[in-house]
């Protein structure tokens, strides 16, 4: 508080001088800063229901993961031995080894965001937007636990930019020659 106020009577204005204006000046800026250090959040009982709720779902993704890997080491051993006999066969266990790999993938960056989430539990953040600061709907956290962003602000963030350049499709316009 005290910076922004010594900011504020550094200002070089006559009128800033006079006495009866400081106070004024004063006590806008302390009501200022007393809105910016109150922030809305969940309170603790409903943290602790959502660290509920994502333990569970942090459980269940690390078993899907087991699963997955166990699925693939089974498919490559199997497929070590009869490998080369036949290239149909061959490039079908590959995609779905890609595939496997693929989900494997999906799954660990859903699993680390459940992490995240529960680091914003700790610090009491969670369930606060990234970008406008509000709170974030009840239902939309229990449909999407790792959620950082309120609706509205996600709505708005996937709009397009009116000032960004359209790109226009180019046709060929030339008439052939008879």
């Amino acid at each position: 508080m005290s910076i922004h106020i010594q900011n504020i009577f550094r200002i070089s204005s006559p009128l800033l001088q006079k006495k009866e204006i400081m106070p004024i000046i004063r006590s806008m800026v302390e009501s200022k800063e007393d809105q910016h250090t109150e922030t809305v959040r969940y309170n603790d009982a409903e943290l602790e229901a959502f660290r509920q709720i994502i333990e569970k779902r942090l459980d269940k993704a690390g078993h899907v993961i087991g699963e997955l890997k166990g699925q693939i080491i089974a498919l490559t051993e199997n497929v070590s031995d009869e490998h080369g006999g036949d290239w149909i066969d061959d490039s079908s266990i590959n995609n779905e080894v890609e595939m496997l790999y693929d989900m494997m993938s999906r799954q660990q960056r859903y699993l680390n965001d459940l992490e995240h989430a529960l680091i914003r539990i700790r610090n009491r953040t969670y369930g606060i937007c990234s970008i406008t600061g509000t709170l974030i709907d009840k239902r939309r956290l229990l449909a999407v636990p790792t959620t950082t962003k309120s609706l509205s602000a996600k709505i708005t963030q996937q709009q397009p930019n009116p000032e960004a350049p359209r790109v226009q499709e180019v046709t060929d316009t030339t008439e052939e020659e008879e």
